[in-house]
């Protein structure tokens, strides 16, 4: 048994899928339920998948498939991925903790078929990162940003909101958005967001002594810190910066 809610989200992906071939987005689905915050959509998604009404598809991060409709019987309308170039659309939250790989940019639909005609990639945007104290890791997306593909480059990319002043000096500031493209390793010096103790994210420069690693602010009111080199592990390399001014 559905509640009301329940029904109306299932029914708006259903109609949406079944027109389009593409998804709703976050905050469409949070508009059609007259809802206040993207909290409640990822509630009654997992409540959804729970229920066995729809499911995230294997290997493609954030794609949804309708499996029944409240009746029970199977939703046939909805275009199987290999009729009429069907790709499962993107929804904006990983309903799951985990450290699952988004898609390769060349896999990942984008949520607007004129952005990829004009040179225009979509980036995930995966919350905040710690430019101080390292925070919990970063491992669901929040948001979209659409981004120059000139101004990114090659390789899978992804963003991050800044939160703190401990790379001040390397011209990073509080509420900026740092554009990271994913790698496990990086030269020497390079800006990084470091993975401390699998469980904590921060966005530090990179510097190797010896058997160590240390994570370096680009601000005096900031250590740096040290750390084993069993103990870090690279995420990502910081490959541009984007600043909004109001």
């Amino acid at each position: 048994m559905l509640t009301k809610k329940q029904h109306e989200l299932l029914v708006f992906i259903n109609d949406r899928l079944t027109a389009t071939g593409v998804s709703p987005s976050f905050d469409e689905m949070k508009e059609a339920l007259d809802l206040r915050s993207k909290s409640g959509i990822h509630r009654l998604i997992t409540a959804l998948e729970e229920r066995g009404f729809i499911r995230r598809l294997p290997h493609r991060a954030r794609a949804l498939e309708v499996l029944r409709m409240p009746e029970g019987a199977r939703v046939d309308a909805v275009p199987a991925p290999a009729q009429r170039g069907f790709r499962p659309a993107l929804v904006n939250a990983d309903f799951k903790r985990g450290r699952a790989a988004a898609a390769p940019p060349s896999q990942r639909p984008s949520s607007n078929p004129s952005m990829a005609a004009a040179g225009v990639v979509d980036l995930p945007v995966l919350g905040r990162i710690a430019a101080g104290t390292p925070i919990e890791a970063i491992q669901h997306e929040v948001d979209r940003f659409p981004a120059p593909e000139a101004f990114i480059g090659k390789g899978d990319h992804y963003v991050l909101e800044v939160q703190g002043e401990s790379m001040i000096n390397a011209g990073i500031q509080d509420g900026d958005f740092v554009v990271i493209r994913r790698c496990a390793d990086a030269e020497n010096g390079a800006i990084v967001v470091a993975l401390v103790d699998d469980e904590e994210a921060t966005l530090k420069r990179l510097r190797r002594k010896g058997a160590s690693i240390a994570l370096e602010a680009a601000n005096p009111a900031f250590e740096t810190r040290i750390y084993g080199p069993d103990r870090v592990a690279v995420q990502g390399k910081l490959v541009g910066l984007m600043r909004r001014y109001n």
